[in-house]
């Protein structure tokens, strides 16, 4: 069974735009955070990537979670392992 969706992108219909309002900003970020964690895509985009830029990514992503998830969200939510 899978764990992962992606279903946000599969339905999504507005404009993409970022900067207009607070709600359309979200679903941007969403849908852009969705195509960029496709298989395909990250499989051409990482080999790209030097050692640092892969470490800021990894920093970067993990300075949010720390700030904005606890940590049975992270376990539930992001690790999806309760």
């Amino acid at each position: 069974m899978k764990k992962d969706t992606h279903q946000f992108i599969q339905e999504y219909n507005g404009i993409g735009a970022f900067g207009m309002d607070r709600t359309s900003d979200e679903e941007t970020i969403m849908f852009y955070m969705q195509k960029f964690s496709e298989d395909a895509f990250m499989k051409t985009l990482l080999p790209r990537l030097s050692h640092q830029e892969l470490e800021e990514i990894y920093d970067w992503v993990n300075t949010y979670l720390k700030k904005h998830i606890s940590e049975n969200e992270y376990h539930s939510l992001f690790l999806k392992d309760r």
